[in-house]
């Protein structure tokens, strides 16, 4: 019996729909099914139960697009499960399966007809303030005013590099480089890669280039000057960070466990999701 967590886009019916069908699909077949509460509409009570902090799983199916995706990587790290996307989005860089196809994948996983993909992830802590949960695609320290700016010290394993006055910093992992850092003009990089990524946001100086860093280096950033920033993690806002705070951002211990079916060709991914013709 493998025990599974579904998580669904909540905004969206045919994400609910799916989900409810794969709940059933798996208890029909004797798997034990995990939903929260928000995702079960179309489950029949008792054919499911409730997931919850601690509940041990061996997968987690994230039903929508890449913003489902990451809220399912911080269950599937704190349950050290695998975990296996089916996109209902429009990029879907991380879900590896279509909807047509979710039966098919999920009986080659239970089959054990399946490889992992090893993403890394970021975290840390915020002074004064508590550990940060990890991130799949970016820490952010930006500004929290509108039309101003936040002047940002970045210390890189323990020897200052230099201050930013920007709009904010990003500290990708290789898998966020599709995201926000990419918005930022920072650099495409491949998720199989294991590196820090820090982009500055529309910095006032003329160095305004991304820079890629050892996966075990520790980046520390400090709020200067006289206005405060905000954090958000995976685009989900977290804290304030005062006037002398400091965030401290380094690699996780444990990584992502991405669900795959053979090699993923990432160059050809960017090729179709940006449209990219022969030429």
């Amino acid at each position: 019996m493998t025990h599974v967590a579904i998580m669904v886009h909540g905004g969206r019916s045919d994400a609910r729909a799916l989900g409810a069908e794969v709940a059933i699909w798996l208890g029909a077949r004797g798997h034990e099914v995990y939903l929260a509460k928000s995702d079960a509409d179309g489950v029949a009570p008792g054919s499911y139960r409730v997931d919850a902090e601690g509940t041990p799983l061996d997968l987690v199916v994230a039903i929508g697009g890449d913003g489902t995706v990451l809220r399912a990587a911080h269950r599937a790290v704190q349950a050290d499960a695998a975990l296996l996307g089916i996109n209902l989005g429009e990029l879907g860089y991380l879900a590896e399966v279509e909807p047509d196809a979710w039966e098919e994948a999920i009986t080659a996983f239970l089959d054990g007809r399946h490889a992992i993909e090893e993403r890394l992830m970021v975290s840390g802590r915020s002074e004064p303030g508590r550990d940060l949960p990890p991130a799949l695609n970016e820490v952010v320290i930006e500004k929290r005013a509108d039309g101003r700016t936040v002047r940002l010290g970045v210390s890189i394993d323990g020897e200052f590099f230099t201050s930013y006055v920007a709009d904010g910093l990003i500290l990708a992992t290789p898998t966020g480089s599709t995201a926000y850092s990419l918005s930022a003009r920072g650099p495409i990089v491949a998720p199989s890669h294991r590196a820090l990524i820090l982009t500055p946001v529309s910095p006032h100086t003329l160095f305004d280039r991304s820079l890629i860093l050892n996966p075990a280096s520790v980046v520390e950033v400090e709020v200067l000057g006289d206005r405060e920033a905000v954090l958000s993690i995976d685009g989900q806002m977290c804290d304030g960070i005062p006037v002398g705070g400091k965030v401290t951002i380094q690699a996780t211990d444990r990584p992502v466990r991405f669900v795959t079916f053979g090699p993923r060709n990432f160059h050809q991914i960017l090729k179709a999701k940006f449209g990219l013709g022969d030429r």
